[in-house]
């Protein structure tokens, strides 16, 4: 990475904006009207302060707004910068060119030379810097601002001190001007986003008033909050790889850059080399399909602007797999859904983390979670959006998330868009993220292949609401069921258990005593042997009231779980399963046993066939 180079200028007018006589007679006259109105309305609220006693003044000064600063510090417990290398890390507006593609969260520390910047702009103090490595006996100290004329570091401070405490990290502190009470609401929403996103990470805040030492009421405006650490298992680190070969499409100029710093010596090696998805076979295949004047032997370096076209022209036009996303980091299912069951705390929660797909070239991970219920969370949508697992927090009405989720229709899935608690968190990792404008503050909703990837991942997280409501829906009726018999049941056996007694104390079987007299034959057929000891068993009192009661609770029970058995069956293709989300710590997978359904208990279960130990 170099940095730019300062450039003295010689003829400033080549600089200046072209304007015509006749435009800049017209900017002249349109700004002498402009001051002759602030003049005339300077002297009216003259007038009005003379006439008022001087309130005019008084309420002047009070509208004049009060300019606050702020010392922010920001400490981590990361690996530390060089010493030597913190003024041109800090101090200097670095360029450079993306040498692989993979996914990456800043690379030149553009976000803390703006906050230099800013404090610069505004206070016009230098940043205090503190940075240690691991395994390091000093801590580095620098006291610095950025020449922006010349663009380099103006050190005013370097100082190395003993690293008694063996810390390693690194701390900014910045002293700027702004506006807290205005703001604030966007600092906690955002550090607790940040927060669901990284349940991996312990954070910590603390606002800190300048009235803090004074009265109670200011020091009731101090903030503190922590963010505990809720995961061990942190994402995979993204990997550099070659360009997606449906790249060409979006970048017409690649293919011209890969032919001539390629260092294959045959144009099947070259689509092999350098694109992703493209084996020894389809390179060839590719290469026959270029027609005349094109051989998979033929050297790269040979291929003529026309046939560079060509290439860029069948790369853009012929279809190819998905690639693999090792070059992303996602947070993963299990930490999005950690994440936010520790800040939300929902009733309930369905995750979903897509395959990794192509988007105008560059590999695209769409994680999604839709949760019901929770702390803090308004009845209706609320949507939390993420990119590279950073939060974004303004313009969100036009991102593809918020249309994806206006678009779809919540009852299909058995969920009220008014008055349930809707949570949506959708996370979007790339290579690549097609932010609309340079505030990168949304993801604009045009790109189809995004758009559709977002709308599948909230599907597919509301079809597991919609099974979760829908059993939970049949387990509260079958309790309404089962306390609606279980209330009649001591009725009922007192009904029965007096029928019985009454026929012990006959000196006739109840169906000898209710014939049809006409036609000489029974109502009904009886079993007259089951009635001979039903009526001898309530002479000897082996049937009592409290014997039916009990028979007759367990034959409720019985039914309910019948019941239940068979809804699952219907729900379900699989039976009386609902999966429990587990993530082991180890990225590699695993092998397991058979499953196993131990009895009648309900429960199945899968043990592993081989673990691997990790210290």
């Amino acid at each position: 990475m170099i940095g730019l180079d300062a450039h003295v200028r010689k003829d400033d007018t080549l600089y200046d904006d072209f304007e015509t006589e006749k435009a800049r007679a017209k900017r002249l006259e349109r700004e002498a009207k402009v001051e002759m109105q602030l003049e005339k309305a300077a002297a009216a609220n003259a007038n009005k302060g003379k006439k008022g006693g001087g309130r005019g003044n008084a309420n002047s000064s009070k509208g004049e707004e009060k300019k606050s600063y702020f010392k922010i510090t920001v400490k981590d417990n990361g690996k530390g910068m060089e010493h030597s290398d913190i003024p041109n890390m800090l101090g200097r507006v670095l360029s450079g060119t993306k040498y692989g593609v993979r996914q990456t969260r800043g690379k030149f520390g553009l976000g803390s030379k703006m906050a230099l910047i800013w404090s610069k702009q505004t206070t016009g103090l230098p940043i205090r810097v503190r940075s240690a490595q691991p395994g390091q006996n000093f801590v580095s100290e620098y006291v610095l601002d950025i020449d922006i004329e010349k663009n380099a570091p103006n050190v005013h401070k370097e100082e190395k001190k003993p690293n008694t405490t063996k810390w390693h990290g690194a701390e900014l502190s910045v002293t700027i001007e702004g506006n807290w009470t205005s703001h604030r609401q966007y600092v906690l929403a955002y550090l607790r986003q940040l927060a669901i996103v990284t349940p991996y990470a312990a954070l910590g805040f603390r606002y800190i008033s300048s009235h803090a030492a004074g009265s109670a009421a200011a020091r009731n405006q101090d903030i503190q909050l922590h963010f505990a650490r809720r995961a061990e298992v942190m994402p995979p680190l993204p990997r550099a790889t070659k360009y997606h070969p449906s790249a060409a499409k979006e970048n017409q100029l690649l293919v011209k850059d890969l032919l001539s710093n390629t260092r294959e010596k045959t144009l099947s090696g070259f689509f092999n080399k350098e694109f992703t998805c493209i084996n020894r076979e389809h390179a060839n295949r590719l290469s026959r399909e270029l027609g005349a004047g094109f051989s998979a032997s033929m050297h790269p370096k040979n291929v003529s602007d026309k046939q560079g076209a060509r290439i860029q022209q069948l790369l853009a036009s012929a279809r190819f797999s998905d690639p693999s996303g090792e070059c992303l980091s996602p947070a993963g299912e299990y930490n999005l859904r950690l994440g936010v069951m520790k800040e939300l705390g929902p009733d309930w929660i369905a995750s979903y983390a897509s395959p990794a797909l192509a988007c105008g070239g560059h590999p695209l991970i769409v994680e999604a979670c839709v949760s019901l219920g929770g702390r803090d969370v308004k009845p209706g949508f609320n949507v939390f959006r993420f990119a590279n697992r950073i939060p974004l927090l303004f313009e969100g009405g036009a991102d593809v998330a918020t249309r994806c989720v206006q678009r779809l229709n919540w009852t299909t899935y058995k969920i009220d868009k008014n008055n349930d608690k809707i949570g949506v968190f959708v996370s979007i990792v790339s290579t690549k993220i097609p932010f609309k404008g340079t505030s990168k503050e949304y993801i604009g909703d045009e790109n189809a292949e995004i758009a559709e990837a977002v709308d599948k991942a909230i599907k597919q997280c509301a079809a597991q609401l919609r099974g979760k409501i829908v059993r939970a829906q049949a387990l509260k009726d079958r309790r309404a069921r089962k306390k609606a018999l279980t209330k009649y049941v001591p009725d009922c056996c007192n009904a029965i258990f007096t029928m019985i007694a009454s026929a012990a104390d006959a000196d006739t079987l109840p169906h000898e005593r209710a014939r049809n007299y006409d036609e000489k034959e029974m109502l009904w057929p009886v079993d007259v042997q089951w009635e001979e000891e039903a009526t001898q068993k309530a002479r000897t009192r082996e049937i009592t009231a409290e014997i039916l009661q009990k028979r007759l609770e367990e034959c409720v029970e019985k039914i309910d779980n019948e019941e239940a058995l068979e809804f699952s069956m219907q729900q379900n293709k699989d039976g009386l399963k609902q999966d429990v989300f587990l993530n082991p710590f180890s990225s590699f997978a695993h092998e397991y046993e058979p499953e196993l359904r131990p009895g009648e208990s309900g429960v199945a279960f899968r043990l592993l066939k081989k673990a691997r130990l990790i210290a």
